[in-house]
């Protein structure tokens, strides 16, 4: 039990160590869509390398003044001063580095997403091996040497649908040497949009009709000629086909058409008795599927509605209902 409570207050201690640090952070870097790193958002600090390596001067060192060998004295303070030059080399490495948010592309839950970043240089200085990586996702390395700018892609995964932010962007570089690590968390203030997952269903309740797509249907007072069909009884006298009548004809009545134009809503009600999840997820199935058809449809939600159409437009604006819809913007 006393064990259990030791490592329960440890973990507490660290916790609270944690939300401090990451308060200083926010303070220190806030959240923008666009950082150029400098000294007030670049940390370095000895890498493994580094630490064993600093471990080994000390040790020449004591050797050196033990044996009081110049020559031990003269290599230490060599490679003491390719240290400082290692620290100054790798500072300069990410220092000057502008990196801006482009895009964050949609995505499915238990797909991953795309964050898309332009990284450019400020000055005209060179850098190599530069890593960017989320804390969940791909990591990306990137040389600036002739170019003044690139692009990278980051992969992340996504669970819920919403908005999903990967958190802080980590940059890093241990060039030239490796023996220090200069490195930053930066905030681009992304946001990817996770739509629902798809849910398919047999067929879509409430969409039966017994006018297919574009099926012509008679509508007295239509401008639009359709034929004849003899004449019954109630008919009115300005569409009896009197041409014909003169002819010797038997008595037809003109008809006139209009066309049916089928479009299709994705109603909230279709599916009663579901929880909100699964009726979303039949939505957006609906959706991408009327959409990979080619077929005009709208959507009907308690809070919203958008008239049918077609196109990219339309079904990116219908998903973006779909993902956010009960979810504060």
């Amino acid at each position: 039990m006393e064990a259990a409570t030791g490592t329960g207050s440890e973990a507490g201690f660290r916790a609270r160590l944690r939300q401090r640090f990451r308060k200083w952070v926010n303070r220190r870097i806030p959240p923008s869509r666009s950082v150029t790193l400098d000294q007030k958002r670049l940390f370095i600090f000895p890498s493994g390398v580094g630490f064993f390596f600093v471990l080994c001067l000390f040790v020449m060192l004591l050797a050196a003044i033990n044996f009081q060998n110049n020559l031990s004295y003269g290599l230490t303070f060599l490679l003491a001063t390719l240290f400082v030059l290692a620290v100054l080399h790798t500072f300069a490495n990410l220092s000057g580095l502008h990196i801006q948010a482009v895009r964050a592309r949609p995505a499915f839950p238990g797909q991953q997403t795309e964050f898309e970043l332009q990284v450019s240089r400020v000055k005209q200085r060179e850098h190599f091996a530069v890593y960017f990586r989320f804390a969940e996702g791909s990591s990306a390395r990137l040389n600036l040497v002739t170019e003044d700018s690139g692009r990278i892609t980051l992969l992340a995964p996504v669970e819920k649908r919403g908005w999903h932010n990967p958190g802080r962007l980590r940059i890093e570089s241990t060039y030239p040497l490796g023996l220090v690590r200069c490195w930053t968390w930066i905030d681009l203030d992304l946001h990817a949009l996770v739509y629902p997952r798809p849910l398919a269903s047999a067929e879509l309740p409430g969409l039966a009709t017994d006018q297919p797509d574009g099926a012509a249907i008679p509508v007295p007072g239509s401008d639009d000629f359709y034929g004849f069909r003899d004449y019954r009884a109630g008919d009115s006298l300005r569409q009896i086909y009197w041409k014909g009548l003169a002819r010797g004809d038997k008595v037809q009545t003109k008809q006139y058409t209009a066309y049916a134009d089928r479009s299709v809503w994705l109603d909230w009600e279709m599916f009663p008795g579901l929880a909100q999840e699964q009726r979303l997820s039949h939505l957006c199935f609906w959706a991408l599927e009327f959409d990979r058809q080619g077929q005009e449809y709208g959507l009907r939600l308690p809070d919203q509605s958008i008239v049918p159409d077609v196109g990219e437009r339309h079904r990116e604006q219908v998903l973006q209902a779909l993902a956010l819809y009960g979810i504060d913007r």
